[in-house]
């Protein structure tokens, strides 16, 4: 069973290196794409040009992917941390809730995240970084003022398995090659507004170098700038709720409390209290999705979570027979 398990964790972080890799060539050619448009469009049209004009989209957007990744994989965690307005917890401050962390980090073999505190009365958690090596566990005031330790326990073992299977850093690097698909696709759907369609790039249209060829591709770039956001939107979500369920999973195998953890997603998901500090670009990452209007709607693969409800019933479904999902 446990092999079967950790079978499960090692094809997750494989999966997440496939979609990335996936990601960073619709980028590619996306950019590729939009070279070839726009040389159909504004420039005279001819097959060398548009091919050149092609190529060099592409190499641009995926310098543009390289660097947004590296930037993320550097300075993305702080950013994080920065816009959840999360500070540092020492020891001293909560010694409990650090003892947990490491009791959760040693079951888990990896090393103890560093722990920070979000002063705000909901209740709820996070985990970011780069690697376990450069991890950080994020928690909220109401958290602890609201949980019991076994609760407690079971989400930091949620956040602390998604450490342990790499989920943080797909986090970052997902967010950020999304961004740029959706930052390509408004490039080339705003320049469609500006640019004006006479002249040479009329000619162009008509057939003077591109003919049909050109107008054709132009459509197409055209619709790719359309359906890639969602496309990748929709891909993104679909990886994330699976994410959560693996965690959840992972949780309870680490702290063999199957209980602890329903009782947390319960409590938190019940709780009035709005997350002030959480926004649309930092509220996938946590245990519970902050914004209180998302659980009447969490039914479909473009949401980042699955309903609590399903995950409680997966939870509780593990008593008596191991942590597989």
């Amino acid at each position: 069973m446990a092999a079967d398990f950790h079978t499960l964790i090692r094809q997750n972080q494989r999966n997440s290196w496939l979609l990335i890799a996936g990601f960073t060539c619709l980028i590619v050619v996306l950019g590729g794409a939009i070279g070839y448009a726009w040389a159909g469009l504004y420039a005279d049209g001819s097959p060398e040009l548009a091919l050149a004009t092609a190529a060099s989209g592409m190499a641009v957007a995926f310098v543009v992917a390289v660097v947004g990744a590296a930037g993320s994989y550097f300075a993305g965690p702080s950013a994080i941390l920065a816009l959840s307005g999360a500070r540092p917890l020492r020891r001293s401050e909560d010694p409990v809730l650090w003892n947990v962390v490491e009791e959760m980090a040693i079951a888990a073999g990896i090393p103890t995240p560093n722990v920070y505190v979000i002063d705000d009365t909901a209740p709820n958690a996070f985990a970011t970084g780069r690697d376990p090596e450069h991890a950080v566990v994020a928690v909220t005031r109401g958290l602890r003022e609201k949980l019991t330790r076994d609760e407690l326990q079971g989400v930091i073992a949620h956040e602390i398995s998604h450490i342990r299977n790499h989920d943080i850093l797909f986090g970052v690097l997902m967010a950020t090659l999304v961004g740029v698909v959706v930052l390509l696709c408004d490039m080339f759907l705003r320049s469609l507004r500006w640019g004006r369609f006479s002249g040479r790039s009329r000619s162009a249209r008509r057939g003077k170098g591109g003919g049909s060829g050109a107008l054709i591709v132009v459509l197409l770039a055209l619709l790719l700038s359309v359906i890639a956001p969602l496309l990748a939107k929709l891909i993104e979500m679909a990886f994330s709720r699976q994410r959560e369920y693996l965690a959840d999973a992972a949780g309870v195998e680490l702290t063999r409390n199957p209980d602890g953890l329903a009782g947390a997603l319960a409590k938190i998901a019940s709780d009035p209290e709005v997350l002030e500090a959480a926004n649309r670009a930092t509220a996938p990452l946590y245990f519970v999705h902050p914004i209180k209007s998302f659980e009447q709607r969490a039914s479909t693969i473009m949401d980042s979570h699955p309903p609590v409800k399903d995950r409680i019933a997966r939870i509780l479904s593990l008593k008596g027979r191991g942590a597989m999902p």
